[in-house]
Order: C-alpha cells, then sequence, then structure tokens
C-alpha cells in the first residue's frame, strides 16, 4: 500500500520559449477517476510533441493536464473504483494526454500496458511511439509483406521503430537520415536503404531502390517541400502518412501527382484522439506488438537518459538532432 503525498514535483512550463523555461514545481497529487490508475513514475519518455507544446506551439487538449510528458512507465500507486484488471503494485508502461514529467502521473485504464520484464527505460519509450507506428504504418498505412516502407526521419524514435516492426512484418525499408552515422545506425536496425538526405536526392535513391517503382507506404514527419517530393517517389496507389511537420504545414504542390498515380495522402495525431479510439490502439499493440517486446525481436532504441530535474537538457538534445533512438527521463 502506498502512502501518497499530498504534493508531488513535476517539470512545469514557465511560459512558451526554449529548454530553460522546463522547471521543477510543486503540484497536487492528481485525482483519480473511477476508470483511472495512478502511476508512480519510474521513467518518462521525451517526444517532439512535448517541445512544441513547450515552445507554445502545440496546447494540451480540453482537460488534459498543462504538464508534458505524453508516456510514462512505473508501479500502479492506486486504481480507481471501477478498475478491475490491475492492482497496485502491478507494473504498467501507459499512454497520457499529458502529465508524465511528475513523480506521478494518471492514465485511464485503457491506455495501459503490463511492463513484465522490460527495464522501466525501455518501458517508457514504448507507449507515444509504438502506437503511433502501429496505427500510422500498419492500421492507416496497411503496410503488407513484401511491400516498400519509406521512413523519414530514420533514426528518430518513431523511425527506429518503424524500421524493426516493418522488417518483422516482411516489408522493405528505406530510411532517411542526416548524417552517414546516423544511416549506419538505421542499416544495423535492419533498413535496407540509408539516403542521407543532406548529400543525396531521397526521391532519386527511393526510385533507383525499388526499380523505379517507389515505396508503397511513407511516413512522414517532415512535411513541407517533403509533401510534394514524397508524391513523387510513392508508388502507384501508395499511401502517404503524415504525423507531423518538422518543416511547414504548409506546401505548395501539384496535386495531379495524387490523380496519376491514385495516391492516398492521410495523418493523424495521437493527443487529441477519444479514450476509445487510443483503448483500441492499445489493444492491438496488446496483441500484436507485446509478444515481440517480450522476445527480445523489437526493442525501443535508447539514446540517452536524464534525471527528471534535468528536463531542459533533454529537450536542448532532442532540438540539436543529435540522438538516434529515444530520450527519457528518470525518476
Amino acid at each position: 500500500m502506498y502512502a501518497l503525498p499530498a504534493r508531488i514535483t513535476v517539470i512545469g512550463i514557465k511560459e512558451p520559449g526554449g529548454p530553460e523555461v522546463l522547471v521543477p514545481e510543486q503540484r497536487d497529487m492528481p485525482e483519480l477517476a473511477a476508470d483511472e490508475v495512478l502511476i508512480k513514475v519510474a521513467a518518462a519518455g521525451v517526444n517532439r510533441p512535448d517541445v512544441a507544446q513547450r515552445m507554445g506551439l502545440y496546447p494540451p487538449p480540453p482537460g488534459a493536464p498543462d504538464i508534458p510528458g505524453l508516456e510514462v512507465a512505473g508501479e500502479l500507486a492506486a486504481v480507481g473504483s471501477a478498475v478491475k484488471r490491475w492492482k497496485e503494485g502491478d507494473r504498467v508502461m501507459a499512454l497520457v494526454v499529458g502529465g508524465g514529467y511528475a513523480e506521478y502521473c494518471k492514465a485511464h485504464v485503457s491506455h495501459i500496458l503490463a511492463v513484465s520484464g522490460l527495464p522501466m527505460v525501455d518501458a517508457a519509450a514504448v507507449p507515444e511511439t509504438f502506437f503511433t507506428v502501429w496505427h500510422n504504418v500498419f492500421e492507416r498505412g496497411a503496410l503488407k509483406e513484401g511491400e516498400t516502407l519509406l521512413v523519414h526521419g530514420g533514426s528518430s524514435g518513431i523511425g527506429t521503430t518503424a524500421i524493426q516492426l516493418a522488417k518483422h512484418f516482411g516489408a522493405r525499408v528505406i530510411v532517411t537520415a542526416g548524417s552517414d552515422d546516423k544511416c549506419d545506425a538505421c542499416l544495423k536496425l535492419g533498413a535496407d536503404v540509408a539516403i542521407n538526405y543532406k548529400t543525396q536526392d531521397f526521391v532519386a535513391e527511393v526510385k533507383k531502390a525499388t526499380n523505379k517503382k517507389g515505396a508503397e507506404v511513407i511516413l512522414d514527419m517532415v512535411g513541407g517541400d517533403y509533401i510534394e517530393r514524397n508524391y513523387e517517389a510513392a508508388a502507384v496507389e501508395g499511401r502517404i502518412m503524415q504525423i507531423g511537420f518538422q518543416g511547414s504545414p504548409k506546401a505548395t504542390v501539384d496535386f495531379r501527382r495524387i490523380m496519376l498515380k491514385r495516391l492516398h495522402h492521410t495523418g493523424s495525431t495521437l493527443r487529441s484522439r477519444s479514450v476509445a479510439d487510443k483503448g483500441a490502439i492499445r489493444d492491438a499493440i496488446e496483441s500484436h506488438v507485446l509478444p515481440l517486446i517480450a522476445a527480445g525481436k523489437v526493442k525501443p532504441v535508447i539514446y540517452k537518459t536524464f534525471p527528471l530535474k534535468e528536463a531542459a537538457a533533454a529537450h536542448a538534445l532532442m532540438e540539436s538532432s543529435a540522438h538516434i533512438g529515444k530520450i527519457v527521463l528518470t525518476a
């Protein structure tokens, strides 16, 4: 039985700005609804949406905490009155709508997964990234065995996850990355082709690698001029999944390519989705992905960890784009 404090340490955002606006604060312990659980956080993943929120570009949805952090791992410290499957002391990882950068964080019961034997640091790097990749590449993108997946940002947390999952399910994987070292890291993870976008034209290289056919599925977090270039790099009937805009959300595009190739360009966000939507993705992850993680066939790539109080340094590293894989905060 946990003796819960009334006040907890969290990382707040003083005002929109650089990493230095992330500061430790004292807040009241979150109150649980009947269908929620309270997690004593051992580790929390750091993600690009956290950076966008800190900069004032990605406000939390209504009802969500203003504390950043979208994925955590730890032990259950309390469970709501309607929670039946889980009990205090269970080791879990969770997708959360915010509040992960904290000593304690609450989650909806339908958004948690068992950690089993996974180290907590690894577990904290799973939910946001694996939910995003599974939903976009396999559910929305319908990637099939034998098809080619093009992943932009192959060395990111999303990219390293997409490489491993796509390869496991029999796809061919082409990635773009910003340095030869990052390209090498992607190849070691299983990518078939790695393109240094700073020195190579990814459209030409994708066509070369696919005998001019193009990629059936493209996972893009860049946007901007990549949008039109993705249309060029896509195969006939190709599916382009937009999951972010590290470049620009606006572009001038010749849309005739969509008609000529019969392309599908869609996108999604995760944080603002309904509880039921995220619960359905969680169920799919439990069925299709957790066994792979448990067997060591797929695993999050951890680049570096920081103590919670050094969240600003973690954000500075993420913005430098020097990392390969995930950055995680620890208790």
